[in-house]
């Protein structure tokens, strides 16, 4: 991990739910939070099935980031993203499996 070039990340412990929630009520980063908890392992910000363009899909990262949803790092030249899920969930316990437990069952928006 490129210390230099990785994003600063919260301390959960700071994080409150509300902020969570927020960064969770979007479906785009929703869709962000349902592929890495279904991939199983990190995903490179290229790599990620989204519906809008490279600077908003940077955006809605940061905001993830920033609600100490998912944490970023640099692989050579490619970020990364992890899911924080074992830190979320004992933050706020069931609430990532609820999430993608609803988005799977959830109809497809446009």
């Amino acid at each position: 991990m490129d210390e230099g070039r990785t994003p600063p990340h919260p301390d959960l412990a700071q994080v409150g739910l509300q902020q969570v929630l927020e960064a969770l009520v979007d479906p785009v980063r929703r869709g962000i939070v349902t592929q890495l908890a279904t991939a199983g392992a990190d995903i490179r910000c290229g790599d990620f099935d989204l519906p809008v363009s490279k600077s908003t899909a940077t955006h809605h990262f940061k905001v993830l980031r920033e609600a100490g949803v998912i944490r970023q790092y640099y692989v050579g030249t490619s970020r990364m993203n992890a899911l924080r899920d074992t830190e979320l969930d004992g933050a706020f316990p069931g609430l990532l499996a609820a999430l993608v437990t609803a988005e799977a069952g959830a109809p497809a928006t446009t």
